[in-house]
């Protein structure tokens, strides 16, 4: 088996017999981030997509049995990403993407000789899936929100559109002998798994759907006869095995943590490996069977972690909403609270293992994490609920959040924070300029400060997909300006923290800069915590560390970053001196002389 892993601080690529866990060692040959690892069916090679400085220009390479070959795909192109294997082990679907085009070439390359075919070409250009006499393929295109898949006959280069009821938010196949199984949510308002009868016996049929859950993960068994499904109910996981054949389900075990991240057949379609994690449960990889769960890798839990609960709130215009509360165990509500918003709006906030959360925690300060409209997991109408114009609303959710938790008693209605990454970020940035008057404090990282900078700045590839999220950025300019929060920075009173990595070229840290720099003109003081060799995420297990001990985390966990302005006085305060952070200097007001570790 192969596994990501930051064990070595990065991370990195690992492998280890199925039977002998304890005897990994790394894949040397894959000498940088790894963000996806895919075996080849035959068992002969291993592809991984390799993030360079953990950014958005990744490449695609493989090692051969032993590590004795190893190949580039396409190392003069701007970026790889990896799709998926025929089932021969011969050819592995591909991206190829360039400098400055916003579409991408879908190929299948034969990794004997190099020769390529391109099945397609667009925005999110994706090899979903090879057929197994080699003759078909699907691929999907289009923007986000606005998927398409298309049946391709590599002879012949006929090409079918597959998804009824137009672009999709989920779109992916598999192939068994003579049909093909799609997991979509087009046509319906939550994704399924469909049957597709390639011989034209018959029209298409479901094969799995609930009323109440976004089907998530899908593996189909090597004999094609079963296949796992995992269903997101409310943000965690429920698994069942169905029989395609007789049309039989049972349900799985529930999986520890709560939350599935991923899951294979094994060779032995009794016995499953499946990925998951919860907020008290590291992440791990366990073995599936008929006798319950085996942990393979797994690390122990530190002690004094919480569980969140589970709240649900009505947003501005009456539209349920819900969000995990963590609260702190030895003190009483109401409480300092941050509010963290999630990266990618399409995403969800899950009830994962989150070390910032749980520092936070322990140092006092709870944390809400709701889900606003346009987070998956809920339906495709829900994730659509924030396009375009419709982002205005989205940001009321925010200010509806924090009424909740004052509302309820959780949280100081004087002692409330917002942060988030990535669109997260730019959510936070968006609520502190709109709703000034509701925050003491905010954490931006990597959030876009203005769309317009952002299209001018991110990849080619990048932009292309998202305007179907965000707006055009010609057509769309108007509306562009009015949701960027650049333009009310004056508005933008609490003390701020910016985090970016240097590398980022998803959100440019060229956003981060300007956020920093309008700050400055008005007077303010904004802190800035900038990360060498980081891109998008934060990866480095170290680099981690400073970022939830210059949040609020424990002094003894801190690592040297450099200097950053402080929140209210401007000068210069380096997080690694103790008995220093970000969020409890701002939520909690404590003399210096008092002793924090017994607050």
């Amino acid at each position: 088996m192969a596994w990501i892993s930051d064990r070595s601080g990065r991370p990195r690529a690992w492998t280890a017999p199925l039977d002998s866990p304890d005897a990994a060692r790394p894949v040397e040959a894959f000498d940088d981030d790894v963000a996806a690892l895919r075996w080849s069916p035959d068992g002969r090679w291993l592809a991984a997509q390799l993030a360079s400085g953990g950014g958005e220009r990744t490449r695609v390479r493989l090692v051969g049995p032993g590590g004795s070959e190893v190949v580039d795909i396409a190392p003069g192109a701007a970026a790889v990403t990896l799709g998926a294997w025929s089932p021969g082990g011969q050819r592995l679907g591909v991206t190829i993407l360039g400098e400055r085009s916003g579409d991408g070439q879908a190929c299948l390359v034969d990794v004997r000789d190099g020769t390529s075919t391109v099945l397609g070409s667009g925005p999110a250009a994706h090899v979903c899936a090879v057929s197994g006499d080699g003759r078909r393929a699907v691929v999907r295109l289009g923007r986000r929100g606005a998927r398409e898949l298309e049946l391709v006959d590599l002879r012949s280069g006929l090409r079918i559109p597959l998804l009824p009821g137009g672009g999709a938010v989920v779109a992916d196949a598999r192939f068994d002998r003579d049909r093909l199984y799609v997991h979509t949510d087009a046509g319906r308002d939550r994704p399924a798994l469909l049957a597709v009868d390639l011989r034209g016996r018959s029209a298409v049929r479901v094969v799995a759907a609930r009323a109440d859950a976004d089907l998530d993960l899908v593996a189909l068994d090597p004999g094609s006869a079963r296949v796992l499904l995992v269903w997101n109910v409310e943000g965690r996981s429920e698994l069942e095995r169905l029989d395609l054949r007789s049309g039989r389900s049972v349900p799985v075990g529930d999986p520890p943590g709560g939350v599935v991240t991923a899951v294979s057949f094994t060779r032995d379609p009794d016995v499953l490996l499946v990925g998951s994690e919860g907020p008290t449960v590291p992440p791990r990889i366990s073995l599936l069977d008929a006798t319950g769960s085996t942990p393979l890798l797994a690390d122990p839990a530190p002690e004094g972690l919480v569980e969140p609960d589970r709240e649900t709130f009505d947003g501005e215009d009456g539209l349920p909403l819900s969000g995990w509360l963590f609260r702190p165990t030895r003190r009483p509500d109401p409480v300092p609270v941050l509010l963290w918003l999630h990266g990618d709006p399409e995403a969800q906030e899950r009830p994962t293992f989150q070390p910032l959360f749980q520092a936070l925690v322990a140092a006092g300060i709870a944390v809400f994490t709701p889900n606003v409209r346009g987070s998956g997991g809920y339906g495709r109408a829900f994730v659509a609920a924030d396009d375009g114009p419709l982002r205005q609303v989205s940001i009321t959710d925010v200010r509806a959040a924090v009424r909740f938790l004052v509302d309820a008693g959780h949280a100081d209605p004087e002692r409330v924070g917002v942060g988030g990454r990535s669109y997260g970020g730019y959510l936070t940035l968006a609520a502190l300029a709109r709703h000034p008057e509701l925050f003491r404090v905010g954490v931006d990282v990597c959030g876009i400060a203005d769309l317009h900078t952002f299209y001018a700045g991110t990849e080619a590839w990048i932009g292309a997909a998202a305007t179907t999220e965000y707006g055009d950025p010609d057509d769309d300019a108007a509306l562009l300006h009015e949701l960027s929060p650049i333009h009310r920075a004056d508005r933008i009173v609490a003390p701020l923290l910016v985090v970016h990595g240097v590398d980022d070229t998803n959100v440019p840290v060229g956003e981060a800069e300007q956020v920093v720099a309008a700050l400055r003109a008005h007077g303010r003081a904004p802190g800035y915590l900038l990360f060498d060799g980081e891109g998008h995420e934060v990866r480095g297990v170290e680099n981690r560390a400073v970022f939830v001990a210059a949040l609020g985390g424990r002094a003894a966990a801190r690592r040297r970053a450099g200097p950053w302005s402080h929140p209210s006085r401007g000068d210069v305060v380096d997080p690694s001196v103790p008995g220093y952070s970000w969020l409890n200097d701002c939520m909690i007001v404590v003399s210096p002389s008092v002793d924090r570790t017994n607050r």
